[in-house]
């Protein structure tokens, strides 16, 4: 290797950088895979040898070799695995049901040729991610009901001829960051190191080499988004566990989901969604009107985005008025209800009246509509 001396001057000081050219380091074949016999042939950078090779002559291919490869017109399938992938994230099930292995050992699409043509264009777009996501979900067939028809149900049980939209529940997540956002809690904030909401205490303690500690954000990274929170490798944050989040020991595709009452408890106890109801209580109170129903009406049409039933704000409007007069006659409980979770109760909501709201947001948010997409 040809070293380069470089000096430069800085602050009056001489200061001399000694640089190195490294060539690649050279990989064999290992005969019968014993690794000190270096007599096998030497393997450089390509493809396997099934697909189509990049034409590379008199050189030793890069990565920008690698990535020019992945993104020629002549392989589609970059393009292909890439949208039917999202068409999983919109529609629940992708166009071929096998997303790690789209060929002949996986599910051949339900729709080829609707396949094709998305693929084309992706690429025709530039490779623009947003240009397809607009464009799938301002689709006819994205913006179908998800209720189904018995007759369609029979025939179609899988929905896999897209007659209508699929439900299913939020990733892990994502419905942390669902109840975040409609309590008025999520923080934006992209970028950043990672961050720690709040976890049961001691649930590292059999952790050694070294044993490990874990200190609860006190700020607002409390509210980040659930993408930015401390992973810990066999120790997953037991909401993310709850919900069903993969453990990344491995690399998973599809994530498998589960009803379990385990999720149910986290979303009654966990301390950030009894402090993200608190704090949806108290936007139903400033936002939502000035008596009961049009304020439950207004907390459903923000959580659910849609129109309210009738039955349901009578029933939410009775749970209001129960709670109210247990928390009136119990005052202590309600300073105990609204002292979960780093931020403040407001001083200028009485005490009982947010706690008796804090009651009918807790249930809202535990709705199952809250937690799946429809």
């Amino acid at each position: 290797a040809l070293d380069k001396e470089l000096a430069t001057l800085v602050d009056g000081y001489a200061i001399t950088l000694v640089t190195k050219s490294v060539e690649p380091r050279t990989m064999r074949v290992l005969p019968r895979g014993n690794w000190m016999d270096d007599s096998g042939e030497v393997v450089t950078p390509a493809a396997p040898q099934f697909m189509t090779n990049a034409p590379i002559e008199n050189r030793r291919a890069t990565r920008l070799d690698l990535a020019q490869w992945l993104i020629a017109r002549d392989n589609p399938l970059t393009a292909r695995v890439f949208v039917n992938r999202l068409w999983k994230r919109f529609f629940g099930t992708g166009l071929s049901s096998v997303l790690d292995d789209l060929g002949a050992q996986g599910e051949w699409p339900t729709h080829p040729e609707l396949l094709d043509w998305l693929a084309v264009e992706f690429m025709d777009s530039g490779w623009d991610v947003k240009h397809i996501v607009r464009l799938v979900t301002t689709s006819t067939a994205y913006a179908q009901s998800s209720n189904p028809r018995p007759d369609l149900t029979e025939i179609d049980p899988y929905n896999r001829l897209l007659a209508r939209q699929t439900a299913g529940r939020l990733d892990a997540e994502l419905v942390r960051d669902n109840a975040l956002a409609v309590s008025g809690l999520l923080v934006s904030k992209i970028g950043g190191r990672s961050v720690r909401p709040y976890q049961p205490e001691g649930y590292y303690a059999h952790m050694n080499f070294p044993k490990r500690t874990y200190q609860v954000d006190t700020d607002v990274n409390l509210y980040r988004r659930g993408l930015y929170t401390h992973w810990q490798r066999s120790f997953l944050h037991p909401s993310m566990l709850a919900f069903d989040a993969p453990s990344r020991e491995e690399c998973t595709a599809q994530r498998a989901v589960s009803n379990t009452p385990q999720q149910a408890l986290v979303l009654l106890n966990d301390p950030i969604y009894v402090e993200a109801a608190r704090a949806f209580a108290e936007r139903i109170i400033r936002e939502g009107g000035e008596t009961a129903p049009a304020r439950i009406a207004w907390a459903l049409r923000e959580s659910l985005t849609r129109t309210p039933e009738d039955f349901e704000v009578q029933v939410l409007t009775e749970l209001m008025a129960d709670h109210l007069q247990h928390f009136v006659a119990n005052p202590d409980d309600a300073k105990r209800a609204l002292s979960i979770g780093v931020k403040p109760a407001p001083s200028d909501i009485a005490t009982t009246e947010l706690a008796a709201w804090t009651s009918v947001a807790r249930a809202i948010l535990n709705l199952h509509e809250t937690i799946t997409r429809s």
